[in-house]
């Protein structure tokens, strides 16, 4: 039987060739993270170097913090993955062991030392937990979609805790700098505001609040969001995502690339990966890679 499909169009089933270019079509979603979001807005030139030029320009050498911050971090993610009773206090010194990351310091002086705080942080940190607790995820990844950007993010933790209307996710978030945190810290983030818009979308049960765990004080700075407070740190996420894109088809287009992803001067210069490929960070004196462990417990 002859086909009564008029010629030249696809059979059913058949791939369709993707049609870009044409008027009202949506435009593509901007696949983003929390860390390439706050790159921008920290400093569009330091996201340029980071995300658009290629070949990316030579960073700098490795930061002590963060081998810090990597070890500390694993460490935690590796307990969770024993058995429950395994889970004790004397499990940190060989997970953290296998898990620690020596680059960065100044001396092997300053690494011992430096993994002896680790350690007194952990020890202290994990004899408050509950072994049996099982969280929701831990370095789990969640994701969501809206109409202008793909977000995904990996959560330190996720728990699942007791709410008014039943079971609740948690977002925890392992913090190891020197300074303390508060709850304007919690409030104020957009990272833990987008894990919790997209925790409640992947575990289906409501997410409000927010947790920075500060490993080295022992301290919690939490903060409960509300739909509204969830929906503005989207937007603002999305406005980012629409001025990134916006300076991308800019230089695609043959604008001039430093303006479209212009420098902003500040205090993060001296900590810039990219400050010696930077007009505005070749000003700056370098912080030496091991400066913010310098004086840890003192």
């Amino acid at each position: 039987m002859p086909s009564t499909r008029p010629r030249g169009l696809p059979s059913a089933g058949a791939a369709v060739p993707e049609q870009l270019g044409f008027d009202g079509m949506p435009e593509r979603l901007f696949v983003c993270t929390p860390s390439r979001l706050g790159a921008f807005a920290d400093c569009p030139r330091r996201y340029r170097y980071t995300y658009v030029d290629r070949p990316v320009p030579p960073k700098g050498p490795p930061w002590a913090h963060n081998s810090l911050g990597a070890s500390v971090h694993t460490a935690l993610k590796n307990w969770y993955a024993l058995p429950v009773d395994r889970r004790g206090r004397d499990a940190l010194p060989q997970l953290l062991k296998a898990t620690w990351v020596r680059e960065g310091y100044r001396d092997v002086d300053q690494e011992r030392a430096t993994y002896r705080h680790a350690l007194n942080w952990l020890d202290a940190y994990v004899a408050g937990l509950d072994p049996d607790d099982e969280p929701l995820g831990v370095e789990r990844v969640v994701a969501t979609k809206t109409a202008v950007l793909a977000f995904n993010g990996r959560a330190d933790r996720i728990d699942s805790r007791p709410g008014a209307e039943g079971p609740e996710a948690v977002i925890v978030d392992y913090k190891t700098g020197r300074s303390g945190l508060a709850a304007d810290d919690a409030r104020g983030s957009q990272a833990l505001a987008l894990y919790a818009y997209a925790a409640q979308r992947v575990f289906r049960r409501p997410c409000h609040r927010v947790e920075l765990h500060h490993l080295p004080t022992g301290t919690v700075a939490a903060h409960e969001h509300t739909e509204e407070s969830l929906a503005r740190h989207l937007r603002r996420a999305e406005d980012t995502a629409r001025d990134i894109m916006a300076a991308e088809r800019a230089v695609a287009e043959g604008a001039d690339p430093d303006a479209e992803f212009p420098t902003n001067p500040g205090s993060l210069c001296g900590w810039c990966d990219f400050r010696k490929s930077c007009p505005a960070g070749v000003e700056v004196t370098a912080k030496e890679p091991w400066s913010a462990v310098e004086h840890l417990g003192s």
